[in-house]
């Protein structure tokens, strides 16, 4: 897989064990190079446009430290339910009262990816719905209890405990909600 990348050397601005999984899946070797930045949009901004946006913006600070044969890629996810994006949870009672509100509902996960080079930028984005099976309380109280809710969008991961015991059915990719849409990388990357 390395003659895909012809000479160049990937680096994933992200620390998000998930998407450094996602990206060894592709047997694509790859180092991570990460600089924090404040994850914020414009108020007005149509909210499919926010996770390219900030996956843009994520590649910014790194823009200075890229040498002529790397690839940096940058993302970001949101979980968005009637039209509204539900953010990483800032306390358990907060994570509690998301996770009830996909109860018999859907709702959509975008993330968009930003590639960036010393002399080109591409940014896209997947959607995905997934479509979630009845929430009780009870089932709400012990997923938060387990802390994993704390540091995701949405307060949830699909790879954990409630993606398999309360999706019952996604339209889109595994991997774009999990925050890495590996199979439009890929791609993407065979023509950068």
């Amino acid at each position: 897989m390395k003659k895909l990348l012809k000479g160049r050397k990937l680096i994933l601005g992200s620390s998000s064990p998930r998407r450094a999984e996602l990206l060894s899946n592709i047997d694509l070797p790859f180092e991570k190079r990460v600089k924090s930045i404040e994850e914020i949009f414009p108020d007005e901004m149509n909210p499919y446009h926010v996770p390219e946006y900030l996956s843009k913006l994520k590649a910014e600070p790194l823009l200075a430290t890229l040498k002529h044969d790397e690839i940096l890629i940058t993302s970001d996810c949101v979980v968005l339910m009637d039209n509204q994006i539900l953010g990483k949870p800032k306390s358990k009672t907060e994570a509690i009262v998301t996770i009830q509100k996909y109860s018999n509902r859907s709702h959509e996960v975008i993330t968009g990816v930003c590639l960036t080079s010393k002399d080109k930028q591409v940014t896209f984005s997947e959607t995905a719905t997934v479509h979630m099976l009845y929430i009780s309380q009870e089932e709400a109280e012990y997923y938060a209890n387990t802390g994993n809710p704390m540091d995701k969008a949405g307060a949830y991961g699909i790879q954990e405990w409630i993606g398999f015991s309360k999706i019952h059915k996604i339209e889109g990719t595994f991997a774009t909600i999990m925050g890495l849409p590996i199979h439009r990388v890929y791609q993407e990357l065979l023509v950068f």
